[in-house]
């Protein structure tokens, strides 16, 4: 598990191209057969991924938690961009297809992934965060029909925003949030930009109670995302490639523009759930 330190604003906006990059991108995610951790100081939040193709992969705490098992003081958080996948957890089988999510509570103890094909392996997207509660582990699909351990998407929580004109016409699908899916910190959710629209996030916004992670994809190989950060009077950017994330901390807006429309998984950990709890930034105070 790799681990890295939290920054502060008044050094980042000192920070050369291959500073910013180090700090905050988070690359090579989905590697065949791995599962793939990275542990920030900033709200201790975990980003990761596990892609199994020949083989299931069992979680582990590792030496970096100090715990007995991956889940013995975290809740996580999964979105498959892959192929269909299964995650076991404390002997209980799920099915998880291609843009479908579970929220998997406190105190699970034996958590693995396995793919139906290894010609088209799952890719599971993680984000986990410390818990101080139990809530209940469930599969979550942006469609279909309720049924015991899983929920669907409320109506509500699949948002249309923006327009081809401003070209950022997008659909907000929120998977984990009060009301829907309960967890003690997390809130996860993606963005789907629709053809023709390439930006995500503008108007941008800060929100000091809460960081947050995004995961890039559904890109060409020869398109990229220019991702925005910083604060509001010194901003940054960093290219993005398709299946690569970005940590935002929390005095950073988190904005950006693509070569072609894509989708991003957003997960957010800190103080406040609500997922309007924003602090916007006009664009005319942008720099």
């Amino acid at each position: 598990m790799e681990v890295r330190t939290a920054s502060s604003p008044r050094d980042v906006k000192h920070y050369t191209t291959e500073r910013l990059r180090e700090e905050f991108l988070i690359q090579n995610l989905f590697v065949a057969d791995e599962i793939k951790l990275v542990y920030s100081h900033i709200d201790r939040i975990i980003t990761g991924a596990a892609t199994p193709v020949s083989k299931t992969l069992e979680l582990t705490a590792g030496a970096e938690l100090r715990a007995e098992y991956f889940l013995q003081r975290r809740e996580m958080g999964v979105i498959n961009i892959g192929g269909a996948g299964v995650i076991t957890i404390d002997g209980r089988t799920y099915e998880v297809a291609y843009k479908e999510a579970m929220y998997i509570g406190m105190g699970s103890k034996d958590i693995s992934f396995a793919s139906k094909d290894a010609a088209n392996p799952a890719k599971f997207y993680i984000n986990s965060a410390p818990a101080h509660k139990t809530y209940p582990t469930v599969l979550i699909k942006p469609e279909g029909t309720p049924e015991e351990g899983v929920v669907i998407v409320k109506d509500e929580n699949k948002v249309e925003l923006g327009s081809l004109e401003a070209s950022n016409h997008r659909v907000i699908c929120k998977y984990i949030l009060p009301g829907q899916v309960e967890s003690c910190q997390l809130v996860m959710g993606m963005t789907g930009l629709k053809p023709g629209s390439v930006w995500n996030s503008m108007p941008c916004h800060t929100h000091d109670r809460r960081m947050e992670v995004y995961l890039y994809f559904e890109l060409p190989e020869d398109a990229f995302v220019m991702h925005y950060m910083g604060e509001p009077t010194e901003t940054r950017h960093i290219v993005m490639r398709n299946e690569e994330a970005v940590i935002s901390p929390s005095w950073s807006i988190h904005a950006g523009s693509g070569t072609c429309s894509y989708t991003f998984i957003w997960g957010m950990v800190g103080e406040n759930q609500a997922f309007d709890d924003m602090d916007g930034v006009a664009m005319k105070d942008l720099m």
